[in-house]
């Protein structure tokens, strides 16, 4: 009999001890006493959302320094569309830091990925999408794909045209889709190359022909065939008779 009192009382100490610590640790009591005051949020946002993050953490905050759940906070945090990477740490006594990164995209990547700046493919958020170029490439040449439009971009905005569409075929051949609508198939050997003099002499063949350019086809060596739409209808700029009413 003893014995089984010694037992209860020595549970009864513990209790005594570990309650009061358990209660603290999951914010029952004390959340007054050791409170979160400081919320500092590094990061540089283009889609995140300043008070989208703020209304995650600060549930979390209220229950007091101790009891707050760094794990919980950050898988809800990484659960954010575009966001990448989460940190989050306390620092004592009353300071929470969060510091988030977010995907940069940079093309629509297929039917429902994106491209992030840095050659990361990931899922698209399902949320409105910035205006992107699509991207069409084996998964492990992304990187060769960023690169050509890299390229290929600044060779047209000089005309007025965009990048819209890549396309890199799984036997390695290139083609583009420019703002216009115009399609550039360019072909394996030389893309660089042959891409740069069609851009150099693309001025001078819409100057010459008063026609859209539907389809330039580079994968001839001495040259390139081009597709041609209709010729605009012309408009009659003479001015009209004008008819005065007699009295």
């Amino acid at each position: 009999m003893n014995a089984l009192v010694r037992i209860a009382a020595w549970l009864l100490a513990i209790t005594l001890v570990t309650l009061p610590v358990v209660a603290v640790l999951n914010g029952w009591i004390a959340g007054s006493r050791w409170p979160m005051r400081h919320l500092v949020v590094t990061g540089e946002f283009r889609q995140v959302s300043d008070a989208e993050v703020r209304q995650i953490v600060l549930p979390y905050v209220q229950r007091g320094f101790f009891a707050v759940d760094l794990e919980s906070m950050r898988t809800r945090l990484a659960a954010l569309p575009w966001v990448q990477k989460v940190e989050v740490r306390k620092r004592w006594p009353d300071r929470l830091e969060v510091s988030l990164s977010e995907y940069r995209p940079l093309a629509r990547w297929g039917k429902d990925r994106l491209l992030s700046e840095n050659g990361e493919i990931f899922p698209a958020p399902a949320v409105p999408l910035p205006t992107l170029a699509q991207f069409d490439a084996p998964d492990d040449r992304a990187a060769d794909m960023i690169a050509f439009h890299n390229l290929a971009q600044p060779l047209f905005l000089g005309i007025g045209r965009q990048v819209t569409a890549a396309t890199l075929s799984a036997r390695g051949s290139w083609s583009l889709r420019l703002s216009d609508g115009t399609e550039i198939d360019i072909g394996r050997g030389e893309p660089e190359a042959r891409l740069a003099r069609f851009a150099r002499l693309m001025p001078r063949l819409l100057s010459a022909e008063h026609r859209p350019l539907l389809r330039a086809d580079l994968r001839y060596t001495n040259g390139f065939a081009l597709t041609w739409g209709a010729a605009p209808a012309p408009t009659n700029s003479a001015p009209k008779p004008q008819v005065q009413a007699s009295t």
